[in-house]
C-alpha cells in the first residue's frame, strides 16, 4: 500500500503504541486506504549493541540505555527505508493519539516538501528545533535517511542526537510545516487532529508510577545537578513519580480509547495485568477504565478496522 502510519515503540510504551495504532484506523472514514505499523524497539539488534557506549547529545557524552523511556526514538527515521522509499508515510510517537482523520494529512498536498512538521516549543523551538514526532513523509525525497547509518555517526561523535532528531540535518527546503492541531502538546480541543502527551512525567497511563525515564541534562547548574545526582545515585534515582494529567479530559479519551481496545480484542485484561506488573502501566488502570464514560463514535465512520490484523501488528 502506498499510503501507512507508522508508530514507533518499545517495552515500557507498547500499550501507548497499540492504542495509537488503533485511534488511527478509529477515527478515520478513510481507513481502507491506508495501513497502520507499530515499529518496535526489540526488532533492531543494532540498537540493543549499543548498550553502555557513550554517543554524543546536546554536546555531551551519555550512556545509551536500551531500558530507557525512549529508546525507540531514532525508528523514527525508519519508515522510508521500510517502504523502499516510495509512497507516503505517516510517523508518530506511541503517545500520540489520532483524534482527526489521518487521511487528511496522509493525502495533503505537500509541494516539493520531503518532510512536514511543526516547530518545538520553548528554548528548543527558538533554537530552530522541530518536532519529528509527528511527521509526514514523502519517502522518495528521503533516500538519504538510512539510520542504522546515522546512529553509527552517533556513537562515533560524528553526529549530535538533538541536531538528528530537531531535523537540523536536512536541508530546509525540504521541510514544510504544518498546522499545530497535527501534533498538539497536551491540548484536546475542537481542532485538536493528533493529541500527544508529551510531557511525560503526565502521561495519563503512568500516573503513580516511578519515573523511569532520562531528565535533559543542560548546560547549567542544574544540569549538573543532575548529572552529579546520576552518577552517585543512578538514572532514576529522587526523581519521583508521574503526575496525574492536568486535563482530565486527555486521561477520559486515552483510557477511552484502551476500553474498546479490550472490546475489540487488540488488548486483553492479562497484557494490561502484566504492563501493571512491570511497572509501564498505573496500577490502578482497571479502577480508572471502570469509572470512564464510553466515547461517542466518530461521526460517519463504519469501524471497519480488522482487529486481528491490528493484534498481531501489536
Amino acid at each position: 500500500m502506498e499510503h501507512k502510519v507508522f508508530i514507533h515503540t518499545n517495552h515500557k510504551q507498547w500499550l501507548g503504541a497499540v492504542v495509537a495504532a488503533y485511534s488511527m484506523k478509529r477515527n478515520s472514514p478513510n481507513a481502507d486506504k491506508f495501513e497502520v505499523e507499530i515499529i518496535h524497539h526489540k526488532d533492531y539488534p543494532w540498537l540493543h549493541q549499543r548498550e553502555g557506549q557513550e554517543y554524543l547529545r546536546d554536546g555531551q557524552r551519555r550512556v545509551w540505555l536500551n531500558d530507557d523511556l525512549q529508546s525507540f526514538t531514532p525508528l523514527r527515521f525508519m519508515p522510508p527505508q521500510l517502504m523502499n522509499y516510495q509512497g507516503r508515510a505517516v510517523v508518530v510517537d506511541p503517545d500520540v493519539f489520532a483524534v482527526g482523520d489521518v487521511w487528511e494529512l496522509l493525502s495533503r498536498d505537500m509541494g516539493d516538501a520531503g518532510i512536514m512538521c511543526r516547530p518545538r516549543t520553548g528554548k528548543k523551538g527558538k533554537e530552530g528545533c522541530l518536532a519529528s514526532s509527528v511527521m509526514l513523509l514523502d519517502n522518495a525525497k528521503l533516500t538519504h535517511w538510512k539510520p542504522e547509518a546515522t546512529v553509527a555517526k552517533l556513537f562515533e561523535f560524528e553526529v549530535d542526537y538533538m541536531d538528528w532528531i530537531c531535523l537540523k540535518l536536512e536541508p530546509r527546503a525540504l521541510i514544510e510545516l504544518f498546522e499545530d492541531a497535527w501534533n498538539d502538546f497536551d491540548h484536546l480541543t475542537p481542532r485538536t487532529k493528533m493529541l500527544h502527551t508529551t510531557k511525560r512525567k503526565t502521561q495519563p497511563w503512568k500516573t503513580g508510577l516511578p519515573v523511569d525515564f532520562r531528565p535533559a541534562e543542560k548546560k547549567n547548574l542544574w544540569g549538573m545537578i543532575l548529572r552529579a545526582r546520576r552518577h552517585l545515585f543512578g538514572e532514576y534515582a529522587f526523581l519521583g513519580h508521574y503526575k496525574p494529567h492536568p486535563d482530565p479530559n486527555i486521561e477520559r479519551y486515552f483510557f477511552g480509547l484502551v476500553k474498546e481496545c479490550l472490546e475489540n480484542g487488540l488488548v486483553t485484561e492479562d497484557d494490561i495485568r502484566r504492563e501493571m506488573s512491570l511497572n509501564h502501566v498505573r496500577h490502578d488502570a482497571f479502577e480508572v477504565l471502570e469509572r470512564i464514560e464510553p466515547l461517542a463514535p466518530p461521526p460517519g465512520h463504519p469501524l471497519g478496522w480488522d482487529s486481528a490484523a491490528q493484534k498481531q501488528a501489536a
